[in-house]
């Protein structure tokens, strides 16, 4: 028997899917927290002089390094939404899968 949350699981992945798969999306929710990441590296580069025996960032380097660190971020909220969007659809396959048993009993 499936309970009330899985019920309204089931109802809003089904309307919610293919919505929540698009990479716009996955960008738009993921961002954040990739930036939760980065931000600190980019903060420890862009301040440099705190620490006296740091090595000399040119402006190449910096570049590089900002480059970088906006692939992390990018790449870090794109593979969290995606393994998120795999987990749920998982979920939601197993209860139907577990609905569908419900439904039809086992005859021996």
């Amino acid at each position: 028997m499936l309970s009330a949350q899985d019920k309204e699981f089931v109802e809003w992945w089904s309307k919610n899917r293919n919505k929540e798969k698009k990479l716009v999306k996955q960008l738009a929710v993921g961002l954040p927290l990739g930036l939760a990441f980065g931000v600190p590296i980019l903060l420890s580069v862009m301040f440099r002089g705190w620490y006296k025996s740091m090595t000399y960032v040119s402006g190449s380097q910096l570049t590089i390094i900002l480059i970088a660190v906006l692939l992390i971020v990018v790449f870090y909220a794109v593979f969290r939404m995606r393994f998120k969007w795999e987990m749920n659809e998982q979920r939601y396959n197993e209860l139907l899968k577990k609905s569908e048993q419900e439904a039809t009993p086992e005859q021996k």
